[in-house]
């Protein structure tokens, strides 16, 4: 479907909604923070041209972009889900439940501990 001499994008065999479609770096990457930065810049604008082909030839509204790393990661290899949507498809609180942080400080304390990594990144 799309292949360039950085990554490979093919269907899903198990689609969320038909059209769902795996894009993978040739390159053996585990997850995202182990993807290459040579690798970043390409992997993203496939990803991008895929999110655009979801509308253009699938008649969809916009699509849905998801990788997991580690945890229910279902292959040791880097991989994006690109998922046509249409609104009103039920995909609706598919993925995520939803929690609420106790306070305002304990948001702040989570956002800290974030920046301190990102800093030390």
């Amino acid at each position: 479907m799309l292949e360039t001499e950085d990554v490979v994008a093919f269907l899903d065999v198990r689609p969320v909604f038909k059209g769902h479609t795996l894009l993978v770096p040739r390159r053996h990457v585990v997850t995202l923070p182990d993807l290459p930065e040579d690798l970043l810049s390409p992997y993203l604008a496939a990803t991008q041209r895929l999110a655009a082909a979801m509308v253009d030839g699938l008649g969809a509204q916009g699509s849905f972009v998801a990788m997991n790393n580690v945890v229910s990661q279902s292959v040791a290899h880097l991989h994006t889900h690109v998922v046509p949507r249409t609104k009103g498809d039920g995909l609706r609180g598919f993925f995520w439940p939803r929690t609420k942080y106790a306070d305002d400080g304990e948001a702040e304390a989570y956002a800290a501990r974030l920046r301190q990594a990102l800093d030390g990144a």
